[in-house]
């Protein structure tokens, strides 16, 4: 019996150190090589030395402390019914409708990119307020203006009255990788978790997402696997060198919480749409004046093409950008410059860089030939500073140019000059009390005014007269 018990006990013992054994080879050990083993197979060693795993600690630290809490209000009317019971005893339940106003909080984030208090966030998150209020990481607290907006990219560009603040440098975000490493900087789920810094890969690039609204959209988002949750909107996407590759912007979620899958605007679109909102108040979108689709098989064969990179074009705008550089409808495009076109969304984001009077060269195929076309690029027929087909510019929705009597109003259209007080036939002397001779004058003058444009001269009529405006469109 004695000896029964003993080697019951010994078994145990044996049993123990033998699973001792495997838990510490399992379990990575910073003095040497760890041994991996399964029965029936052979063993595999791994070297893991603190130089194998990134360090972020640079980039975080760097980055965080221009990443700012963005809390804003938004006002909003709501109708409804309340019902008198006099009134319901002599004309029915049909109240007359009510409105009250109702304010709602919400919040995000935002990118510091210049020391005197300029800040880069989400457009949706700071449309239709009506009170925006900054908390930087230091914890003091600044109401911030609204310099402009892009809802195409859904990027906007608000200011806080400081000086000295930390900044954070724009990155390429066309030199991003699959499979590098990229920090995620915001305020995820409110104020409580301000500051939060996360890490993933770069999942993929030139993602778009479904726009069930038909709203005009420029995506080719960055999807990482970067933890993003609701308030990280206008954060900061980071590479490991700490510069600024994305602005966030949003998740696929059947949840409506981080599941996996979140996307930034990248830094090259964000740059260009700050530095146009900057210098004109608006951006200048440069128009190619094209639809299209991306290469199928079929499309692929027709055309002779080895690859599907490039983008099939299905119809071509009359007197478009396009039209004149010789497109034509069933060409490939497959080059903007030295830039090599794949998807519908890479020929967008590289129109985008351009202004429009911009020029480029097109590589497309036509017929199993390649061929290369010069190209113009439009604006939209408001567009300031857009030279239009008979030879006049656009100027905040009106055509001006030079004529006997001086920089005339040929048409004053519908827009914010004619809205003013602008006219058919107005000769424009001044702009904000600078002497003008010709149309660029004009423009050049408005582009450098900070707020308000003041125009002077002399009606159809030969009277003095005067109108002014808001700079931002």
């Amino acid at each position: 019996m004695a000896k029964n018990f003993f080697t019951v006990v010994a078994s145990v013992l044996l049993s123990g150190l033998t699973a001792f054994g495997i838990v510490k080879a399992a379990t990575p050990s910073q003095d040497g090589p760890v041994v991996y083993s399964q029965e029936g197979q052979s063993s595999r060693t791994v070297n893991l030395s603190q130089s194998d795993y990134p360090d972020f600690t640079y980039a975080a630290e760097t980055a965080v402390e221009a990443v700012v809490y963005v809390k804003v209000t938004v006002k909003y009317r709501q109708q409804y019914q309340m019902i008198d019971p006099f009134f319901r005893f002599f004309f029915g339940d049909e109240g007359q409708p009510q409105t009250r106003e109702q304010e709602v909080q919400g919040s995000g984030s935002g990118v510091i990119i210049r020391p005197d208090g300029y800040i880069v966030t989400n457009n949706h998150v700071v449309q239709n307020a009506t009170k925006i209020e900054i908390t930087l990481n230091n914890n003091k607290t600044y109401p911030a203006t609204v310099i402009g907006t892009d809802p195409a990219t859904d990027v906007a560009l608000i200011k806080i009255d400081a000086e000295g603040l930390p900044t954070l440098a724009f990155g390429d975000s066309d030199k991003l990788r699959l499979g590098e490493w990229v920090l995620a900087i915001g305020s995820p789920l409110g104020e409580e978790l301000r500051s939060t810094i996360t890490a993933g890969i770069v999942s993929a690039k030139g993602r778009s997402m479904p726009n069930y609204n038909g709203d005009f959209k420029i995506e080719s988002f960055i999807q990482t696997d970067a933890a993003v949750n609701p308030g990280n909107s206008g954060g900061a996407l980071v590479n490991k060198a700490g510069e600024l590759v994305g602005i966030n912007t949003a998740i696929v979620s059947t949840t409506g919480s981080y599941t996996g899958y979140s996307f930034a605007v990248p830094s090259n679109i964000v740059s260009k749409i700050v530095s146009d909102l900057l210098d004109y108040g608006s951006v200048k979108r440069a128009k190619l004046g094209v639809t299209m689709s991306p290469v199928t098989d079929k499309i692929a064969k027709d055309n002779n093409l080895p690859t599907l990179d490039g983008v099939y074009i299905n119809e071509v705008t009359k007197g478009g950008a396009a039209d004149k550089a010789g497109l034509r409808k069933g060409d490939v495009l497959v080059k903007v410059d030295s830039t090599i076109i794949k998807t519908p969304s890479d020929l967008q984001v590289e129109v985008n860089k351009f202004h429009p009077g911009d020029k480029s060269v097109l590589t497309i195929v036509r017929d199993g030939k390649v061929h290369r076309l010069d190209v113009e690029f439009q604006g939209s027929s408001e567009a300031t500073g857009t030279v239009t087909e008979d030879g006049s510019i656009m100027f905040y929705g009106a055509k001006i140019g030079e004529t006997d009597r001086g920089v005339e109003i040929i048409s004053a259209g519908s827009g914010k000059l004619a809205q003013a007080g602008g006219e058919d036939g107005f000769v424009i002397k001044f702009v904000n009390d600078q002497k003008v001779n010709k149309p660029q004058d004009v423009i050049n003058i408005a582009k450098k005014a900070s707020r308000t444009i003041v125009i002077e001269g002399v009606t159809a009529t030969g009277r003095q007269g005067y109108f002014a405006f808001g700079k931002d469109e």
